[in-house]
């Protein structure tokens, strides 16, 4: 089981990843085609009009889902911010308790957001709504990168919150924090 939410940590990640190089993509395949335009009428010809159709709108969604995605990852490697100043003033049974009580309200708010968002996409499948761009793109579909990274941000709360009442630390008190450029404990 383990290996399997790593697994889906990691693809999560890494479908985050594939979202931000595609948004760089498309914004030099953009650049690229209003250069070759700029050329074509520098020389005296007629700008063939390249374009990248509904950019700013694809780039966004493609952020969302980035953003998104990467919750899971970026809790199970520490990255996220928390204060941690009450936990660094109080004993260490006393700083558990709220560890893991704080650990149960974020599965609480994050699975009732995931569960929103599920019925927000099935709203936006079921009544057909497109985006107002050049492209009309379905709106269930970036609605769902967002619904997916917030589920398996709450399978990876979940898994955090029961490696805590167990008495073990949560993923992002033992990661790996070599790699971190500022604030290493």
């Amino acid at each position: 089981m383990r290996a399997f939410l790593n697994g889906l940590y990691r693809l999560a990640g890494g479908l985050a990843a594939a979202c931000l190089v595609t948004i760089a993509s498309l914004v030099v395949i953009q650049v690229s085609c209003r250069l070759i335009d700029g050329f074509r009428k520098l020389i005296g010809l007629e700008p063939l009009g390249l374009l990248v159709p509904s950019l700013a709108e694809i780039a966004g969604f493609l952020l969302v889902g980035a953003s998104f995605l990467a919750l899971a990852s970026t809790l199970r490697m520490g990255d996220h911010i928390r204060v941690s100043i009450l936990l660094q003033q109080v004993s260490k049974p006393v700083a558990k308790a709220f560890e893991v009580w704080c650990l149960g309200v974020a599965l609480v708010l994050v699975s009732f957001f995931a569960w929103n968002a599920a019925l927000l996409v099935y709203d936006s499948y079921l009544y057909h709504e497109v985006s107002f761009g050049i492209i009309p793109i379905p709106l269930w579909i970036p609605q769902l990168v967002m619904t997916a990274g917030l589920a398996v941000f709450a399978i990876s709360i979940l898994d955090d919150f029961l490696r805590a009442v167990r008495g073990r630390p949560a993923s992002y008190q033992a990661a790996d924090r070599s790699d971190a450029i500022e604030g290493v404990e």
